[in-house]
């Protein structure tokens, strides 16, 4: 029995509130361990939870994360936690053990707080026992590192965060080089857009750019264009997408702005037979994106 509990943090029956070790016993090597938080109004977890709002996670550039398996992803790119926030009776999946192992090393602080407290900090009904803070990646275009062909997606004006997530979904789905918010109408890095990323925005090459600067950087680096419109005069299965490629998509309400026509830019048009004349944005870059990954594999 012994051998079994080494294996795991702990045995596989609920703990309960009384046999519950502390985070110091778990972790000796956490050094910045602090007393259990047991109130919502502690300085800290007030902090926390001013990272709900764009304007706090703007001006601090830091994001609060709910979820093992999104911070997972975020220590595997590198991203720092400045503090991480744990209520061990809820740490019971595979992940959240993982992610209690790696604390140590990649979180600057840690705090145990009560189930309560917890509460306040997670979001939603998802209770997996960690929430932390972690520095908001800061990526600008010429950071970004593109393979010999790469195959982008820029988003235009999109509003609603679960479509970025969606798409950044996709965009690692395909093995796309970067995802580029062009004249972003919402915070990359808000709840919603994250959940709905299942972590990928922590992961990918996502950066922010006026429009104007991102044609003169595809213009710079001859990256064929490829502009999703409704009056698009090309079909999406007639484009070649075998060369240094972007796929341009635009808001549901607006579509894209007239700043994407040129000689030099493919108008191209997803079939519709019905009475919508359009799909959800994140749908369609699913289906453009991955008839260009069909055309790269062939």
């Amino acid at each position: 029995m012994a051998a079994k509990a080494d294996k795991r943090i702990w045995p596989d029956s609920s703990p309960t509130p009384t046999d519950l070790p502390h985070l110091t016993r778990i972790f000796p090597r956490i050094s910045t361990i602090m007393t259990t938080i047991t109130s919502p109004k502690n300085p800290k977890v007030k902090n926390a939870l001013r990272l709900r709002r764009g304007k706090y996670r703007r001006a601090e550039q830091a994001v609060l994360v709910d979820g093992a398996r999104e911070l997972l992803r975020a220590l595997d790119a590198g991203i720092r936690l400045t503090e991480a926030f744990v209520c061990p009776e809820l740490c019971r999946t595979e992940d959240a053990q993982q992610l209690l192992a790696r604390l140590p090393d990649a979180a600057e602080q840690v705090f145990e707080v009560t189930g309560p407290v917890f509460d306040r900090l997670a979001f939603g009904e998802r209770r997996e026992g960690v929430v932390a803070i972690a520095a908001t990646p800061e990526l600008a275009l010429d950071d970004m590192k593109l393979s010999d062909s790469p195959l982008l997606f820029v988003l235009e004006g999109v509003e609603k965060p679960g479509n970025i997530g969606a798409v950044a979904r996709t965009a690692d789905a395909i093995g796309a080089d970067a995802l580029i918010a062009a004249d972003a109408m919402c915070d990359l890095y808000s709840h919603n857009a994250i959940r709905s990323s299942l972590g990928t925005l922590l992961t990918s090459q996502i950066c922010q750019a006026e429009t104007p600067a991102v044609l003169d950087w595809l213009r710079s680096r001859e990256v064929k264009i490829f502009a999703a419109r409704v009056d698009g005069s090309v079909d999406y299965t007639e484009c070649d997408f075998t060369g240094p490629a972007a796929i341009i998509l635009g808001s549901e309400a607006d579509g894209l702005t007239e700043q994407w026509q040129g000689d030099d830019i493919c108008a191209i048009r997803l079939p519709m037979l019905g009475i919508a004349d359009s799909l959800n944005v994140s749908v369609s870059a699913a289906v453009i994106g991955y008839e260009a990954l069909r055309q790269r594999r062939g």
